[in-house]
């Protein structure tokens, strides 16, 4: 079976390798094995206790302890559904045929169910096939995370584990399986370029945040009541976790210990640091001093808009990926939000869902070797439309399965809070606690 491109040892590589052992002779390598230990305690790290903290520092004092209690449990949710049918269903490939569309084009199969038939001798690609269940376990894991943001004091804790249960479920499963399940995949046949998980990760958190802010309504008081950060230093360190965390995120999606990991880790760097300094710019010249939530901020839109890019791109790709989210990611918090007037607590939309989306589009500009790219000869047009095809499919797919999934958990358990536990805060009505002495 011939490989429909030449990428560097990648997510996608690997797993075309593992899909299709007939390419090549499974064989442990110890280097990529203990890269990959490492990139999945980085990508665990960034959600307990990285994202944890970015965002409680982000929500009012009386908050803090829903938005930590909520990344907690969503982390131990995420683990047993991806143990007991997820990772089955995003990579089991019974039934995928490359070319032809049915039913395994879209959804996998139940066969490693529990992990039924894996043990620690068997191998996918270069590492134990444990370890890349592990690793992709931790992206289930921080990607409905990240969608806490959104909903931030406001959204009933019973009723952000049933719509989590289903989203997992009916978003993130389908999309991750046809993205990155090998032949046979719908996006994976079309040629998408998404290596670490724009797609995947970042356009459908933010597109279920907006239409779960958009379903919740706006806080009380907002947006003429301040509602500032209670705490920016947690914010920063939260920032700092999230930033170093990406390398596992990023470079450890080359599945392998090699130049492509290493550059996806350079990559990820600069779009990154560029962002940061992009939005810093702007907020500067706008409101005539730069502020700390702006450059942290930035800096989290141009690791999101790398992420798709960064097994692909060279350093020319990853800085003008970093200045466009910059601005795309800024525009969209600052200005549209407002202008729309929807309450996205924490910008999860205006960050990730931009930003994940510009550089999906982008990843099929700069992965050609014009601009210092690592996919040789590229039709850009035809890649930037392929890249467009699979990034509106998922943005209409996840609007319509989370304003579904929205509607039900509404009706059955009811989404928000009352006006009584908002104003009392989510930590004491909720959970009984406080994170400070009040």
């Amino acid at each position: 079976m011939p490989i429909r491109r030449i990428v560097p040892f990648s997510l996608g590589a690997a797993l075309l390798c593992w899909a299709t052992p007939a390419l090549a002779e499974d064989v442990l390598d110890t280097g990529d094995t203990a890269w990959i230990l490492t990139s999945t305690a980085l990508v665990l790290f960034m959600t307990i206790p990285g994202l944890a903290l970015f965002y409680c520092g982000l929500v009012r004092t009386k908050n803090v302890l829903s938005v930590m209690m909520q990344c907690f449990a969503l982390t131990a949710l995420m683990t047993i559904l991806w143990l007991a049918y997820g990772y089955s269903l995003a990579f089991g490939t019974g039934g995928m045929e490359a070319g032809t569309t049915n039913l395994h084009s879209f959804i996998g199969t139940f066969e490693k169910a529990f992990l039924r038939g894996v043990g620690p001798d068997t191998v996918s690609g270069t590492i134990p096939e444990v370890l890349f269940f592990a690793f992709q376990m931790t992206f289930a894991i921080i990607t409905p995370a990240l969608i806490v943001g959104a909903f931030a004091e406001r959204m009933r804790f019973a009723a952000m584990l049933a719509f989590m249960v289903g989203w997992f479920t009916f978003v993130y499963l389908p999309i991750c399986h046809m993205t990155w399940g090998g032949d046979g995949g719908f996006f994976w046949d079309m040629g998408v370029f998404d290596f670490a998980g724009g797609i995947v990760v970042h356009i459908t958190a933010g597109i279920a945040a907006l239409v779960l802010a958009l379903q919740l309504g706006v806080r009380r008081g907002w947006p003429t009541s301040p509602m500032p950060p209670h705490n920016l230093t947690l914010t920063v360190i939260g920032t700092g976790m999230l930033w170093v965390g990406w390398y596992g995120f990023n470079a450890g999606s080359a599945l392998g210990a090699g130049g492509s990991a290493a550059m996806a880790l350079v990559v990820t760097q600069i779009s990154a640091a560029t962002a940061a300094l992009t939005w810093m710019t702007i907020e500067w010249l706008a409101a005539g001093r730069p502020s700390v939530l702006g450059v942290v901020t930035g800096s989290i839109a141009g690791l999101a808009a790398i992420t798709p890019a960064s097994g692909f791109v060279g350093p020319v790709g990853a800085l003008c990926i970093g200045l466009a989210s910059g601005c795309a990611c800024y525009w969209a918090s600052v200005v549209l939000k407002f202008r729309l007037g929807y309450d996205d607590s924490l910008d999860v939309f205006g960050v990730h869902g931009v930003g994940g989306f510009v550089g999906t589009v982008l990843a099929g500009v700069f992965a050609s070797q014009i601009f210092g790219g690592l996919q040789g000869d590229l039709a850009i047009g035809k890649q930037v439309g392929v890249q467009l095809v699979a990034a509106v499919t998922t943005v209409a797919y996840t609007a319509l399965v989370t304003y579904g999934l929205a509607r039900a958990v509404d009706v059955l358990i009811g989404l928000r809070v009352d006006d009584l536990g908002e104003e009392q805060g989510l930590d004491l009505f909720e959970h009984g606690e406080s994170g400070y002495n009040l």
